[in-house]
């Protein structure tokens, strides 16, 4: 698939992917419960930590996105794509979503058809120090007609 491909030994779980972020932010682990309430304790751990860093390093960007699209709760996968368009762009973020749209399988199109509704959040300059300083930020990174007509084909291919 992209940029996350997994190895066969370790099938994705949304518990593997916010294990991944909580690692590579540097997150302790939480008590460990049940996997699904395990899984959504990291991701409240790291949901802080995630929208307070001015910039985030590029090898948290594969990790965010696998766990916005194997979040099963689409009130929640918010919490991996708001930080990941503050500091890698929009336009990066939804490329990625077409991407898994495109080549992922039927869960993992569930997940970025529920995460591509969470790309759109409103960027505001007070909410993240990643919005840019001074309160400017690149229009390019947000740029994303042509990412959106993508994503329109790819769905149109799927039903076809």
């Amino acid at each position: 698939m992209a940029e996350d491909e997994q190895s066969d030994t370790e099938p994705r779980s949304f518990l593997t992917c916010a294990t991944e972020v909580a690692r590579l932010l540097g997150v302790e682990d939480v008590a460990v419960e049940p996997n699904d309430r395990h899984a959504r304790l990291l991701a409240h751990a790291v949901r802080k930590p995630l929208l307070e860093r001015a910039s985030l390093p590029e090898e948290l960007f594969a990790p965010l996105m696998a766990a916005s699209v194997y979040d099963p709760d689409p009130s929640f996968c918010r919490w991996f794509v708001e930080p990941a368009v503050y500091a890698f762009g929009r336009r990066r973020v939804m490329a990625a979503l077409v991407d898994h749209l495109r080549t992922g399988t039927d869960a993992e199109r569930a997940g970025a058809v529920r995460a591509w509704y969470c790309a759109h959040v409103p960027l505001h300059a007070d909410r993240s120090p990643a919005y840019g300083s001074g309160g400017v930020r690149d229009p390019a990174l947000d740029e994303v007609r042509d990412v959106k007509d993508a994503w329109l084909e790819a769905l149109s291919a799927r039903s076809a």
